[in-house]
């Protein structure tokens, strides 16, 4: 048996010597399959890259990240500045829509929607155009300086889906991790980008400082539920925005490539 192959295997040898074509075929061994270095080897370009990162950090593979890497400054001005951004606000209102739709509203008052403010409702993106799109470290100081000037825009998809669930029923609440001295300020860009008689605002107040931003958010929503509100929905563009305890039914996470907040 083992002198028939070796026989066998002479000859295809002795064949190949002669035919060129076969001699590369016989000699050309069988390749490993590529492993996970290889393909980020041979990643090519620092769009795929780019577009690989955010969509790790809007699925919260990432985990706890502090600046946009440097090669995708540009990526990230790009989205936010282009139709793709508006394109997936615009996509998960409209869901958040039908799914509101089909809550069964009650005539008690008692079914709620909670919106975060920063990135949900409210558009920072005049403030991080001057700050890197998120390059850089955040500094609460020059924020702080863009909260008070109050001239936030509206996100338009927000906006709208706001006003829709409002004319369905919802009471309407806004959780945000914005300290309580920037209540008036806060309000008065609210007003400014037209959102108006919703039923609560919540800030961080003096017990609430230092607390991770799930908890702080978490306990604000048990407080809702223990006062006989059910949260039907809530829409927010952090992770922190919408895990926790005392969830909603259903929560909506809106793109945001800009930061990230435990």
């Amino acid at each position: 048996m083992d002198s028939g192959r070796f026989t066998i295997a002479f000859l295809l040898f002795l064949l190949s010597l002669t035919n060129p074509i076969l001699s590369e075929r016989l000699i050309r061994l069988p390749q490993r399959p590529p492993v996970y270095s290889d393909i980020l080897r041979y990643r090519n370009t620092d769009e795929s890259f780019c577009e690989s990162w955010k969509y790790s950090i809007e699925a919260n593979d990432a985990g706890v990240w502090y600046v946009v890497p440097e090669k995708c400054v540009d990526f990230v001005e790009n989205y936010m500045n282009g139709d793709r951004y508006r394109s997936d606000s615009e996509v998960i209102a409209e869901y958040a829509l039908e799914y509101a739709k089909t809550v069964n509203v009650s005539g008690d008052g008692k079914d709620a929607w909670v919106f975060d403010i920063d990135e949900t409702l409210l558009s920072n993106l005049p403030y991080y155009v001057n700050h890197g799109y998120g390059s850089e470290v955040f500094d609460e100081k020059s924020f702080d300086e863009w909260v008070d000037s109050a001239e936030a825009p509206a996100l338009p998809a927000s906006f709208r889906l706001y006003t829709e669930l409002q004319q369905l029923g919802f009471k309407i609440f806004l959780l945000t991790g914005r300290s309580e001295f920037q209540r008036e300020c806060t309000d008065k860009n609210l007003q400014f980008a037209g959102y108006t008689n919703y039923e609560k605002l919540f800030l961080r107040g003096d017990s609430d400082l230092g607390k991770l931003a799930t908890l702080y958010k978490s306990e604000k929503r048990q407080e809702l539920k223990d006062e006989g509100y059910r949260v039907r929905g809530s829409s927010g563009d952090q992770w922190s925005d919408l895990f926790g305890f005392a969830t909603a039914d259903r929560s909506f996470k809106l793109p945001n490539p800009l930061y990230y907040i435990p």
